[in-house]
């Protein structure tokens, strides 16, 4: 009631992805959910309860903060995995604390054999693996340290998974490299078996992955984006439609449900006249009789200054344009063509009114910005509420 704006999270849309992205997992794979970047935007203490409503019960972030809100905010006994950054002095919490976490090189490694002997816990980590990506993961070499290492020190640790990550699994253009990348894997894996070394799951696949590479699902599967119901790009959506629609004159439905709702009110209405100039110096000249409406919601509140005189939001279900320069707390929006407009009334910045929508996709490309940008530069500020 006393921000500006609110964030819907529709309990039906999250249960409908789990459905449909079980069904394309198969019920042999376990399902992390990852929710790094508060959860995509959607907000960690909100959406742990809700994916384990869903029979999530594993749950992948970047860094100990947010290992340490969804363990505040868990109900059942989740597991979670740190994917990220963790810093060493941390690492004694986490083991306590049963938090799983990746370890990408002897640095880490070796200090977290240090605290697991120390507290008499082993450490719950997975051996992240170097196949292409060049951004952290252990290579042939440092695999053959970390083995030695690892067997040395057997009660330290417990192996919970051997993972690695695709360079691009969302678009075709990237096929050769991400096949490449799962070979590599996989001979690793078969060389780590022949040492001794198993973990409880193999992993490798994202959203994209899930959707596009079945044979990568492995026994567990990390979804981000499409748990929130959207694609991780526009070409997995077109593939999966082509692989499932059967004939080219099906009609495509699309079976992943927004999650998200974002919405704010009218603040102010005032009417202006040709020649007159709105907001903050001469981007936007009046040449007709208009009605404008004042929304309390600015790039403060994560509504981009670049969508100044482009963007739009839903009033009375209708798109109504973005008028002048977004300041840092408002945006004017003209509401001319919007029938039986009053201060009050509901605008919808991302979502549906009636039968208007502007999507995560649409606003992000505006922006230039992909999904992912949109919808983690939300602010955390702005209330999350449950809606069905």
């Amino acid at each position: 009631m006393l921000h500006p704006s609110r964030i819907e999270i529709s309990r039906g849309a999250l249960r409908r992805n789990f459905r449909f992205l079980k069904t394309q997992v198969g019920a042999q794979t376990r399902i992390s959910s990852v929710i790094k970047g508060n959860a995509y935007g959607h907000g960690i203490g909100i959406f742990v309860p809700l994916a384990e409503e869903c029979g999530i019960r594993h749950f992948s972030v970047f860094s100990a903060d947010e290992a340490l809100r969804t363990h505040q905010s868990r109900r059942a006994e989740s597991d979670i995995a740190i994917m990220g950054y963790i810093a060493d002095e941390a690492i004694e919490w986490a083991i306590s604390e049963g938090i799983e976490f990746y370890v990408f090189d002897l640095g880490r490694l070796e200090a977290a054999g240090r605290v697991a002997a120390r507290v008499g816990q082993p450490a719950r980590i997975h051996l992240a693996l170097e196949t292409g990506m060049n951004r952290t993961g252990f290579d042939e070499p440092e695999l053959e340290r970390a083995v030695e290492y690892i067997q040395a020190h057997p009660d330290a640790f417990t192996i919970e998974g051997l993972c690695t990550h695709f360079a691009g699994a969302e678009s075709v253009a990237n096929h050769v490299r991400v096949r490449a990348q799962f070979d590599r894997y996989n001979a690793m894996h078969a060389w780590l078996d022949a040492q001794g070394i198993r973990a409880r799951y193999r992993h490798v696949a994202c959203s994209a992955a899930a959707l596009t590479y079945p044979d990568t699902l492995l026994d567990m599967v990390r979804l981000g984006i499409a748990q929130y119901g959207l694609w991780p790009s526009a070409e997995t959506r077109m593939r999966h439609f082509q692989r499932n629609s059967g004939n080219s004159e099906h009609r495509f439905v699309d079976p992943l449900s927004r999650v998200m709702r974002w919405s704010s009110r009218i603040m102010s209405i005032k009417r202006v006249k040709p020649g007159d100039f709105v907001g903050y110096g001469t981007s936007y000249l009046v040449t007709r009789n208009q009605c404008l409406a004042a929304v309390p919601v600015g790039y403060y509140h994560g509504f981009p200054r670049s969508l100044s005189n482009l963007g739009h939001v839903l009033v009375n279900g209708r798109r109504a344009p973005v008028v002048g320069v977004v300041n840092m707390s408002a945006i004017m929006v003209d509401i001319t063509d919007c029938a039986d407009v009053q201060r009050g009334d509901e605008v919808v910045i991302i979502g549906r009114q009636k039968r208007g929508v502007i999507t995560v996709s649409s606003f992000g490309d505006l922006t230039r910005n992909v999904n992912y940008e949109v919808l983690t530069r939300v602010p955390a500020e702005i209330p999350r509420c449950v809606v069905d």
